[in-house]
């Protein structure tokens, strides 16, 4: 069966999402976002921040820190909305989605207090958190940045300005943070120094995580759990196109990442690149080393592992997500005509995760945070993964065996 182009078949996304929210839209997302109750002041405060690095993967990450620290000072998180690069797409804005358009909030919950941004600028802002009361919190590092030295730069360049413009925060004074980190190591000082009585809302710049996620908050993706609409609209599509058993691969080719994989090839970065501690190992010390081929596999790599999978799995398709060269005709040829091959430019990047979660088997990428996602969700779920260039990826959270 010859290959297939799967096409623009999610464009789903409400254009009023790029557009500053009305109170009308908060009050739609309270139900939508599965959290209607009718809000209530936290007096423990709450912690806010720019989902500011990155695409969706390394937000992704950034969302798991973020709530292991609001948990760790017994903060509301108010989780943002997902920031969606549009550089190549009218309106060539950002678009800021919120998070529940993909997964559901009520399952944040079950592990800690959280709102979405949404309803907390909409519901809880206007009273406990008006303009004039609006304070920024960076570290003094970043405050060197901006023209007095002393102001946290919140809303210096895009995405900064864009996220805080659309929800229009304005910070009307800036606390300098020194002495201090997100580790855990430090909750006692975070608790003495910014106690929530006179600092009910720590609104910082970025996430207040680490990147790639630490391995103590890698099991939190199990809080990450599709909506249950979104699952079904993809699942629909899915049902005729994609028989199973079926094989997902995702692929970072392009050139960019070309570029990236060059300090793997000249020796100047060692096992730790972006994602790689999810398969070389968390502890950098006793860290498998990282190849070139775990970065950027070639085409008959690709190939000779696709062959091998689809042979285990007895794989009638194989599903290709990539932002680059998708490599078909190569895979093809591995798995022969009998196996549907499918690739389509995907309108939006979760349909593409959707899809290679649920897959019989995945073949990441080592190196890429959007592979990490997946890798997460699948071993949360106790289903089965690998990654091209790499036959024994390490068993999750054994890396010190």
């Amino acid at each position: 069966m010859a290959s297939l182009e799967w096409g623009s078949w999610m464009e789903h996304r409400p254009l009023s999402l790029s557009l500053p929210l009305s109170l009308s839209l908060f009050l739609l997302l309270a139900v939508v976002d599965g959290t209607s109750d009718s809000l209530s002041w936290d007096e423990s405060g709450y912690i806010l921040y720019c989902p500011c690095m990155g695409r969706f993967g390394n937000q992704a990450d950034h969302f798991l820190g973020a709530l292991a620290f609001a948990k760790m000072l017994n903060r509301t998180l108010v989780v943002p909305p997902w920031v969606v690069y549009r550089h190549h797409t009218p309106p060539y804005t950002n678009a800021h989605v919120p998070y529940s358009e993909y997964f559901r909030l009520d399952r944040v919950l079950d592990f800690h207090r959280a709102v979405s941004m949404e309803r907390f600028m909409g519901e809880l802002a206007p009273r406990h958190w008006p303009p004039g009361r609006r304070v920024a919190y960076c570290f003094t590092a970043a405050a060197q940045r901006s023209a007095d030295r002393s102001s946290c730069p919140m809303k210096d360049g895009n995405p900064f300005g864009p996220f805080w413009d659309h929800f229009g925060v304005d910070f009307d004074r800036s606390e300098l943070l020194s002495g201090i980190a997100f580790s855990s190591n430090y909750k006692s000082q975070w608790i003495e120094r910014y106690p929530a009585a006179s600092h009910p809302v720590l609104a910082l710049p970025g996430a207040p995580a680490q990147f790639p996620v630490i391995r103590e908050h890698v099991d939190l993706q199990r809080y990450v759990e599709w909506d249950r609409r979104f699952a079904e609209t993809v699942e629909r599509e899915m049902e005729n196109l994609l028989p199973r058993p079926y094989l997902a691969i995702h692929l970072r080719v392009g050139e960019d990442w070309r570029k990236a994989c060059e300090m793997v090839r000249d020796g100047s970065v060692g096992p730790h690149l972006m994602a790689s501690p999810q398969c070389v190992g968390y502890d950098r010390d006793k860290a498998r080393t990282l190849t070139l081929p775990m970065c950027l596999p070639s085409p008959s790599l690709i190939a000779s592992t696709v062959a091998t999978w689809a042979r285990a799995i007895s794989a009638r398709a194989v599903y290709i997500a990539t932002d680059s060269e998708p490599h078909t005709r190569h895979v093809q040829a591995a798995v022969g005509t009998q196996v549907r091959v499918i690739h389509r430019e995907a309108t939006l990047p979760q349909t593409d995760l959707y899809v290679l979660s649920q897959s019989d088997h995945f073949i990441g990428n080592c190196v890429s945070s959007f592979t990490a996602f997946v890798k997460r969700h699948r071993d949360v779920h106790s289903l089965p993964s690998s990654f091209f260039g790499l036959d024994d990826p390490l068993p999750s959270h054994t890396d010190e065996l």
